[in-house]
């Protein structure tokens, strides 16, 4: 499919993933204006200083008003009443999609709360850095990160193949998948990954804070608890919203995750080094697979 042409993109929530897509799109003219939606008017100055958007509005409403193609890009949480607030004043066609890390009920959600005629598309672009704010933006964000569709029996097709296009055009290998099959997957290798880089963060410090007091973690600290934790510095306010909406599946995940852990725990008490190492063993070797199968960092 060529590039689409929107005369008007809206972006509610000009953030780094916003913001990137922001700057692509004007880079690429693939719209006539992209109008920035958000809280922070400070924010949506800097967004038009960096290139990401033409202007910006305070007022949702006003925003979306004769949009072709909407993107939501605040936390998942808030989805609900965004779509409560300004679903009715779009005009038939437009498409609306977001870049949420989670998506199953959300985009079930998502879909019931907008008028019939307004497509719907759930994306989860693959790509992020640890720093927020559309400061941190850039073109070159996506390019060559997965980005996943996750359409449903209710998703216009010309919709679907737009918003590939859109995610093709940003550098993204596009991926479609079935939106709770995408929720049991990520929160495998996403989710359970930034739950342990917290949780171990927060071991960390009541380590420090309640049994070594002369631990300092940054200057006792080498490569390893860096890479380990990298995650950790993400936003909280994001990263609670993802594990609420996909709970079901974290806390399973967590489960085995504990039950792994408590194996290694008990190896390790009873002094079994052959148990030990056979364990290590077989995580060095996944951990090797990934390295060799894995196209890029996100």
């Amino acid at each position: 499919m060529k590039t689409p042409h929107f005369q008007q993109v809206a972006i509610i929530g000009v953030g780094l993933i916003g913001g990137s897509l922001g700057m692509i799109l004007r880079r690429h003219h693939v719209a006539d204006s992209v109008v920035g939606i958000g809280r922070r008017v400070e924010n949506l100055k800097t967004a038009v200083e960096v290139g990401a958007i033409d202007r910006y509005v305070s007022d949702p409403r006003e925003g979306v008003e004769g949009a072709d193609f909407v993107l939501l890009a605040t936390p998942v949480d808030t989805y609900e009443r965004h779509l409560q607030e300004w679903a009715g004043c779009l005009k038939p066609g437009t498409i609306v999609s977001d870049v949420g890390s989670v998506k199953g009920a959300l985009v079930t959600r998502s879909e019931a709360l907008l008028p019939s005629a307004v497509k719907f598309v759930g994306a989860h672009p693959i790509a992020g850095k640890e720093k927020t704010g559309v400061a941190a933006g850039s073109e070159t964000l996506f390019s060559g990160a997965r980005c996943i569709l996750t359409p449903t029996t209710k998703t216009d097709p010309e919709a679907l193949q737009i918003v590939r296009a859109i995610w093709e055009l940003a550098g993204s290998i596009v991926l479609e998948m079935d939106p709770f099959l995408h929720d049991k997957i990520l929160g495998a290798v996403s989710h359970l990954p930034h739950v342990a880089a917290f949780a171990l963060m927060t071991a960390l410090a009541d380590v420090r804070d309640h049994g070594v007091p002369e631990l300092d973690l940054a200057g006792h600290s080498g490569g390893g608890l860096r890479d380990t934790t990298r995650i950790a510095a993400s936003s909280p306010e994001m990263w609670r919203d993802i594990f609420l909406w996909n709970r079901d599946n974290v806390v399973s995940l967590i489960e085995t995750y504990e039950r792994h852990l408590g194996e290694l725990k008990r190896l390790i008490a009873a002094g079994d080094a052959a148990g030990i190492e056979k364990q290590l063993d077989k995580a060095k070797h996944e951990r090797e697979q990934l390295t060799l199968k894995t196209p890029r960092k996100a």
